[in-house]
């Protein structure tokens, strides 16, 4: 069941909190089951904060400090999470349906059996991050770096190709393929390769080069 959370009893947990994360007093911020849907949180350094199985769908946590906190269970679908610092959270069973995770910082988060369906992570640093069991329908993987993160399935990148000189991934069980805001299977990818860069060489031989790369995994 979730607890309700008045604007004023949620400033004096973030005051609190704050005085404890600089050794001040204060407390650590117990968040955990809190309705927190649509809460402004823009920037807010929540560190360490336990908000297992906190609703905060829709909220605005662009820019948050969530690095190391406890949010195991909680519900984050639709919430804005651009250019936050996850690393180290505990999102095992998270809902992270459709969140916008752009440029978030995800390195070693617990994201095993997580909801990420729809979710946008495009830009992500999931290094060493643990994604067994997370639901990937239709996540959007476009220049994440998952170089050395725990997956149930196999995933392959090259960086430093192409025109934008970014990540392209594949993966080799479900034959699917993210390049910049393109995404589909190697023989469609294949296929736009010759016709976007057919004026340019150098482009179409990296590209190519990929693709057969990729082909040679399977």
């Amino acid at each position: 069941m979730l607890r309700t959370i008045t604007k004023d009893e949620l400033k004096i947990i973030l005051d609190n909190h704050t005085l404890w994360l600089n050794n001040k007093g204060g407390s650590k911020a117990d968040l955990s089951s809190a309705d927190l849907r649509s809460a402004d949180l823009l920037s807010t350094d929540l560190s360490y904060a336990n908000l297992r199985s906190a609703n905060l769908s829709y909220a605005n946590l662009r820019s948050a400090n969530l690095s190391y906190a406890n949010l195991r269970y909680a519900n984050l679908r639709s919430a804005d999470l651009r250019y936050a610092n996850l690393s180290y959270a505990n999102l095992s069973s998270a809902n992270l349906r459709y969140a916008n995770l752009r440029s978030a910082d995800l390195r070693y988060a617990d994201l095993s059996s997580a909801n990420l369906s729809f979710a946008n992570l495009r830009y992500a640093n999931l290094l060493y991050a643990d994604l067994r069991s997370a639901d990937l329908l239709s996540t959007d993987l476009s220049s994440a770096n998952l170089s050395s993160a725990d997956l149930d399935k196999k995933y392959v990148q090259i960086s430093c190709i192409g025109s934008r000189k970014g990540i392209t991934t594949y993966c080799i069980d479900d034959d699917f393929i993210w390049c910049a805001c393109w995404t589909g299977n190697i023989k469609d990818f294949e296929k736009r390769v010759r016709e976007t860069h057919k004026e340019n060489k150098q482009y179409l031989k990296e590209y190519l080069g990929a693709i057969k790369y990729f082909k040679s995994l399977k």
